[in-house]
């Protein structure tokens, strides 16, 4: 009976690699909006992590926010602290060419890091904005699962802080 439980956990382990190393080693997420207003007024909004924090999807009450570096542009951070207290992670401007493009690094403690962007457009309507996010998890097994896992939700958070971009942009107020 030990032997055949054995057996059966092996198999089990087996099947988790297998299926692991079937999912994809890097997570891309892309979505896009068309804002009714210029690059040049859009790209402050997602150039300076303060204006930042006006429309992420991730603002949530109880998480504790602090700013370092310069205001907007490169070697502008933000760290952010769980409500209960632990690190949440923090992200840094390494890339800022306005009004066309912001690349951050995100750092999520022991989970590791990705990076998101940030690309303006002109557009007939004003701006294409396109918030990328690309994540390598290698051959950690556990990280394909947890990308497969999330990779929709964060897509849903994307087009939600999008959306709040828009409003911002468009009127000043970022929607709910």
């Amino acid at each position: 009976m030990i032997r055949k439980a054995a057996l059966a956990l092996s198999a089990l382990f087996l099947a988790f690699l297998a299926i692991g190393l079937l999912l994809p080693g890097e997570i891309r997420v892309q979505r896009s909006i068309e804002i009714a207003a210029p690059p040049e007024t859009v790209f402050p909004l997602v150039d300076d992590l303060r204006e930042f924090n006006r429309w992420s999807p991730w603002q949530a009450a109880g998480v504790d926010f602090s700013f370092s570096g310069p205001e907007s542009g490169v070697g502008a951070r933000m760290v952010w602290t769980e409500p209960d207290g632990r690190p949440g992670g923090g992200q840094e401007i390494v890339v800022s060419q306005p009004p066309r493009r912001v690349v951050y690094g995100l750092e999520f403690g022991p989970r590791g890091g990705a990076e998101a962007s940030m690309e303006l457009e002109s557009s007939p309507l004003g701006t294409r904005v396109t918030w990328g996010f690309d994540y390598r998890v290698g051959y950690d097994m556990v990280g394909r699962y947890i990308g497969a896992l999330t990779q929709g939700r964060v897509g849903e958070q994307y087009a939600l802080g999008l959306t709040r971009l828009k409003a911002l942009a468009e009127t000043g107020e970022a929607s709910p």
